[in-house]
């Protein structure tokens, strides 16, 4: 592991890698829809499927469009939900905040595992994605 990092080191200093910082100012908030399952397209579907057990954060692009993916692995009840907190563009990327939110006092639930995960989808601005 040492002499990966002296190694990396090493070629940032004869590149000239440099730190890039994150303008996270807030240029516009960004209009999108959640996606029932069945109008997620086919190959991302199928994505989803094979990572859904585990949190996942993805990103696609297809025909105009992002989409942006967020899981949060196996759940041991039903109830939960996800909530988008902010998603905004900055100079530099799009920022993404959501949150899982638990059953509520006095819901009932199923004794099933779950995967809570939600699909957004915007217009594809050729930007980079943080998850915050």
């Amino acid at each position: 592991m040492q002499k990966w990092c002296l190694m990396m080191l090493l070629l940032c200093l004869l590149t000239g890698c440099g730190v890039q910082t994150q303008d996270k100012e807030r240029i516009k908030d960004l209009e999108f829809t959640v996606l029932d399952p069945e109008k997620i397209p086919e190959e991302l579907r199928n994505v989803l499927e094979e990572k859904k057990e585990e949190p996942f954060k993805v990103t696609y692009e297809d025909d105009g469009y992002m989409y942006i993916c967020v899981g949060y692995g196996e759940q041991q009840t039903s109830g939960y939900s996800i909530v988008v907190e902010d998603l905004y563009l900055s100079t530099n990327a799009v920022y993404v905040n959501t949150e899982l939110l638990g059953p509520g006092n006095g819901e009932e639930t199923a004794a099933a595992t779950t995967c809570p995960y939600i699909v957004l989808k915007l217009q594809d601005l050729e930007q980079p994605v943080v998850f915050e």
